[in-house]
């Protein structure tokens, strides 16, 4: 059996020596050996640890595919992250500063998205295995908020109630201050039948909402978010930051960055993550490409009351960008795309001259591509904050200002 040595870390957390040939659950470092299959190492043992190895403190985690790097210390994934950021820059020829790394803590996903099959016995849920299509029933998952621990039974009860004998189910199970907010999709078509026997399952299930392929089943308590002092009940599906904790380190840092603005405008707004509690501070102009998510934005902040101006819009920022004349009068922009970025709409951007942008990102391939638009028409980028709220994956999120020099 051949040896290999590992030189760093991939973008998705496996080892990689020469050739390239990757290796699970490796460090930079450390001698192996293995099978090789291809361009994978299977079989693998460590031959000469890494010091930053650590026992994973998850017992499922050398099954389940959910986490790629429990075998690392914090302090070592905390800069292999930022590094995954500072590469992606220095590709588009930026140098940056760092603020450093905020990780949230294990036990503290408040979603996630489980798979589910029926069996002989009954059915199982949980995490897909480590490169493999077998579902992990993960039992003690150091990665689940406990109150999300409940999801599992609510998914195995679904996967009996929906699915066929041979597929599975995807169900992004929420939390909300309703309790369990519960999206299926992959199950069968969702005619009368089934909807009765959705609906006499959920009965006991411990859920609040439960929809079915973008349609709502049941709803027994509204799935209710909170951004600032608005309460939102966000569609089916919507988007939600990972952690809660994840989430106020993104609000507080882009807070910070407007505060002073009175006009602000949050591209790819969502739920009102942040718009809501910007409209605390400022009039608000919200756009987002979904009515549905722009609607429960709008009916949380009528709700609320006593907050600024916020103005909702519909509209698609890939497609047809806000321009310059339609960012008159704003004074500060917050920007979240999706993991495609937004280049269209940052060339915009840079040619209104909006005094200050906060950037939020959870791809730094495209938000370095958008950065450096920015910088070449004459914004400095300031400290660049590392969020980890994906905690032991490969996923990284970073938040950061421009601003006209």
């Amino acid at each position: 059996m051949n040896t290999y040595d590992i030189q760093r870390l991939g973008h998705h957390g496996d080892g990689v020596a020469e050739g390239p040939i990757f290796a699970p659950m490796t460090l930079p470092g450390e001698r192996v050996s293995g099978v090789l299959n291809g361009q994978r190492l299977e079989n693998v043992k460590i031959i000469e640890p890494s010091v930053d190895r650590v026992a994973a403190p998850c017992r499922h985690f050398k099954s389940c595919g959910g986490c790629a790097v429990q075998h690392a210390g914090d302090d070592y994934v905390a800069a292999w992250k930022r590094g995954i950021v500072e590469t992606a820059l220095q590709a588009q020829g930026i140098e940056a500063q760092f603020a450093g790394v905020v990780t949230s803590p294990a036990q503290s996903r408040r979603r996630a998205t489980l798979s589910a099959r029926r069996t002989k016995g009954g059915a199982i849920a949980g995490f897909h295995g480590r490169a493999s299509g077998a579902i992990v029933d993960v039992v003690d998952c150091k990665l689940l908020h406990p109150d999300l621990m409940r999801a599992l039974p609510v998914a195995e009860a679904l996967a009996i109630a929906g699915s066929g004998r041979k597929g599975e189910i995807a169900v992004l199970a929420t939390l909300s201050e309703g309790g369990l907010d519960v999206a299926v999709s992959g199950g069968k078509p969702l005619d009368e039948a089934l909807r009765l026997k959705l609906s006499e399952a959920a009965q006991h299930l411990d859920l609040a909402r439960l929809a079915w392929d973008g349609e709502v089943v049941v709803t027994r308590q509204l799935p209710v978010q909170r951004f600032g002092r608005a309460q939102v009940v966000p569609p089916p599906g919507a988007f939600l930051q990972a952690t809660a904790h994840g989430e106020a380190t993104l609000r507080d840092a882009v807070m910070g960055i407007t505060r002073g603005a009175k006009t602000v405008a949050d591209l790819f707004a969502g739920c009102g993550t942040f718009a809501l509690p910007l409209s605390e501070q400022a009039e608000v102009l919200a756009v987002e490409g979904d009515r549905d998510m722009t609607d429960a934005l709008e009916q949380g902040w009528r709700r609320a009351g006593g907050l600024h101006r916020l103005r909702p819009m519909v509209r698609d920022l890939f497609r047809n960008p806000l321009t310059p004349e339609d960012l008159k009068g704003i004074e500060a922009v917050v920007i979240d795309p999706p993991r495609a970025g937004a280049e269209a709409q940052t060339r915009q951007l840079a040619e209104a001259h909006i005094p200050v942008i906060a950037a939020v990102s959870c791809n730094p391939m495209t938000f370095a591509r958008d950065a450096r638009l920015l910088i070449e028409a004459g914004y400095r980028m300031g400290p660049v904050q590392v969020v980890d709220q994906f905690r032991w994956s490969a996923h990284v999120e970073l938040v950061t200002e421009f601003s006209l020099n």
